[in-house]
């Protein structure tokens, strides 16, 4: 039952960090960009492909190395560890960093922050179940 699972997050993760070539078009970002100094905007598309960049390499292990992963070991662990730490700690942003003032009266932004909301729980708690099963 995990491998599928573990699989599935890990190509989620993928397609995630792909889609961060197209964010900047498809949130309109590009109009907003123009009005940032040269660097800020710089910035922003470094770090968005960073982010995506990461998004994918953080899904390759799942998605390629689903069996060694569930072994165990030190390495296995830490993956596991990491991704929980890192993912959990997005999920945590999710409610911390996104007022509900951004996303209510707006059904578009509800649904995001909700879907992203149950997004990062699935993969934070596909992670942890994981790690436990990894470890056990």
């Amino acid at each position: 039952m995990m491998v599928p699972a573990l699989r599935a997050v890990g190509a989620v993760l993928v397609l995630l960090g792909l889609a961060h070539l197209a964010l900047p078009y498809g949130m309109g970002w590009l109009r907003e960009f123009t009005a940032l100094t040269a660097l800020t905007r710089r910035i922003m598309h470094l770090h968005t492909g960073f982010i995506g960049l990461a998004c994918v390499l953080g899904g390759l292990p799942p998605l390629l190395l689903t069996g060694d992963l569930l072994a165990g070991g030190r390495l296995a662990t830490a993956i596991l560890a990491g991704e929980c730490v890192f993912w959990g700690a997005r999920w945590a942003c999710q409610f911390a960093a996104f007022s509900p003032s951004i996303w209510r009266g707006s059904p578009v932004r509800t649904a995001g922050h909700v879907g992203f909301a149950l997004l990062w729980s699935w993969i934070t708690a596909t992670f942890g179940i994981a790690l436990l099963t990894a470890t056990w």
